[in-house]
């Protein structure tokens, strides 16, 4: 079954990259550098039985593990990292390793390419001024084991000495290999989740704007409209007075007059919705009473439509606080399904309401020709129907967005099937 989401942000914790990214990178690879110093300082004193001074090598990798187990708390805190916390931590490690490097050769060490790691993890994730000074601290490190270190123990054999050398070499080719391409691929790929949502924002904004101004001319329409329609009410009696033996006529003024009198009921909805929406004053309903309400007012809509409805054994009793708009979001979504199975000549909808989890589904299912494969939902202007606005998705997905629900559409193999998801803890009554 293919499924179409139409809002992605159910819940979803927010990418965190830059600094973040960059930390929680760090810390991974500070865990791998304690386990593989460990490894390397043993093997060089059992194995190869390297005279090098393993009480000061034991104490910088310990030092390292205590920096690792407090970043890792620092890191679950829900502080934000900062550009300059960053950069201390990279400081540190910077610190720990030249320290290391010291005691082993200093910049003979084939390890010491070691220090450009930093410096690479950093570029994807930090500023230019971070960059450069991370590159500093690495230079000066660098330099300072230059002159500064312990000669690094030997075999007694140049033969022997230069192979261990070059083996060295080689296993930093493939730590570096791995580091660089495992790690900046995970911060490169936390920077296009952030700019993915970036640009779910941004278009969310452009659509909650075009709403706005959809309601403001609905306003200043609204307000227009209720002097044609009071001229009517006032002109429709005296018709029909004129014209009292005239059934058929009389028949078409009744029905311009109910006409008439919807109209108006529907401007009057739109200003006490309105001032529900500026008031942020929610309907205190049961989840039975808010269903059978919004197929009550959908049917006055569209008598034609055979809603049938699926309510899930006791879940009719929860209490709701029905914001502003969830019901018009509903019934939107109930007209959508009525039109759709109107294109293949049915009038079925069927309205499944249920609990799963934490969660209010409210599923609207229609007999229509379904969604094409590139069909967009949701976007504002654009409509799938010929008479079609374009706003009743956007509507609702943007009320399921405020509501931090989610409203997601799938094809069922003969028709369309649109999913609401709301959170209990959002909308439930719990006074």
């Amino acid at each position: 079954m293919k499924r179409l989401t139409v809002s992605d942000n159910l819940r979803m914790p927010s990418s965190r990259s830059g600094p973040f990214a960059l930390a929680r990178t760090l810390a991974w690879l500070r865990l791998c550098a304690i386990a593989g110093q460990s490894v390397a300082i043993l093997s060089c004193v059992t194995l190869l039985k390297l005279d090098i001074p393993l009480l000061p090598l034991m104490i910088g990798v310990c030092v390292l593990a205590v920096f690792a187990a407090a970043a890792s708390f620092r890191l679950g805190m829900p502080w934000k990292v900062s550009e300059g916390e960053a950069i201390v931590h990279i400081a540190a490690d910077t610190l720990v390793l030249g320290y290391l490097l010291y005691f082993t050769g200093g910049a003979a060490n084939p390890f010491v390419t070691l220090l450009l790691v930093p410096i690479a993890l950093s570029a994807a994730a930090l500023s230019i001024a971070g960059v450069s000074l991370v590159a500093i601290l690495t230079g000066v490190a660098y330099v300072l084991l230059v002159p500064y270190h312990l000669p690094l123990p030997t075999l007694g054999n140049k033969s022997l000495d230069f192979d261990l050398y070059v083996a060295g070499m080689g296993v930093n080719f493939v730590i570096m290999a791995i580091l660089l391409g495992v790690f900046i691929s995970n911060l490169a790929k936390a920077i296009r989740v952030q700019q993915g949502e970036v640009q779910r924002v941004r278009e969310r904004a452009l659509r909650d704007e075009g709403i706005l101004a959809i309601a403001t001319q609905a306003a200043g329409a609204a307000h227009e409209l209720n002097t044609p329609l009071s001229t009517m009410r006032t002109l429709l009696p005296e018709i029909r007075r004129e014209h009292a033996t005239d059934n058929a006529l009389g028949e078409d003024l009744d029905l311009l007059q109910g006409q008439v009198e919807r109209c108006r009921t529907i401007l009057r909805e739109m200003v006490a919705f309105g001032q529900a929406q500026l008031s942020q004053v929610p309907e205190k309903v049961t989840l039975d009473e808010f269903v059978h309400g919004c197929l009550e007012r959908f049917q006055l809509l569209r008598p034609e439509a055979d809603v049938s409805l699926q309510l899930e054994p006791g879940a009719g009793r929860i209490a709701l606080r029905s914001p502003p708009g969830l019901r018009h979001a509903l019934i939107n979504l109930l007209n959508n399904a009525a039109d759709a199975s109107a294109l293949n000549e049915s009038a079925a909808v069927t309205l499944g309401v249920g609990i799963v989890g934490p969660w209010l589904e409210l599923v609207v299912t229609d007999e229509g020709p379904g969604f094409d494969e590139f069909d967009e939902l949701g976007t504002l202007g654009l409509s799938q129907k010929a008479t079609g606005l374009g706003i009743g998705l956007a509507l609702a997905e943007a009320t399921a967005e405020r509501l931090d629900g989610e409203l997601s559409a799938s094809n069922t193999g003969h028709g369309a099937q649109m999913r609401l998801r709301l959170p209990l803890p959002v909308i439930g009554d719990h006074t």
